[in-house]
C-alpha cells in the first residue's frame, strides 16, 4: 500500500464532502450553510491542492488544475461572505452568490474524485 496515495485520497474526498456539506441545504437562507464548515473546505482544499503539486503527469496536472479552482472559488466565497458581513448588505442574492460559488467548487471536486478513481482503477491494471 502506497502510503502516499492513500493520504491524498483521503484529503482529495475530504474536501469534496466537506464542500458538499457546506453547500447541501437552501439556497437563500445562512442557517443552512456554516462557516466554520466552509473555512475547513478551504483549509482541505488548500491542503488537497499542496499534495498535488509534486505530481509531474498528465493526470497530475489535471488534477491539480482542478483543485485550483476550488481553491479560487472557496476563497471568493469566503470573501464575498465577508464583505458582505463587514459592510451589512447581507442579503439572499448574497447568499445565493456564496452558495453557488461553492457548488462551482464542488463539481471541481467532484471531477477531481472521479479521476482520480479513474486514475487508480488504471493504475491496477
Amino acid at each position: 500500500m502506497n502510503l502516499e496515495k492513500v493520504r491524498a485520497g483521503f484529503f482529495i474526498i475530504l474536501a469534496m464532502t466537506l464542500n458538499f456539506g457546506f453547500f447541501y441545504g437552501e439556497m437563500d437562507s445562512l442557517a443552512h450553510h456554516n462557516k466554520y464548515e466552509l473555512f475547513a473546505a478551504i483549509v482541505v482544499n488548500l491542503i488537497a491542492t499542496t499534495l498535488k503539486i509534486g505530481d509531474r503527469t498528465q493526470m497530475g496536472s489535471v488534477l491539480l488544475a482542478t483543485s485550483l479552482v476550488a481553491d479560487i472559488q472557496l476563497i471568493v466565497a469566503a470573501t464575498v461572505w465577508t464583505i458582505a458581513i463587514y459592510s451589512n448588505t447581507m442579503d439572499t442574492e448574497i447568499i445565493g452568490l456564496i452558495v453557488s460559488l461553492s457548488g462551482g467548487a464542488l463539481l471541481a471536486n467532484i471531477t477531481s474524485v472521479i479521476l482520480y478513481v479513474g486514475d487508480t482503477i488504471k493504475s491496477k491494471r
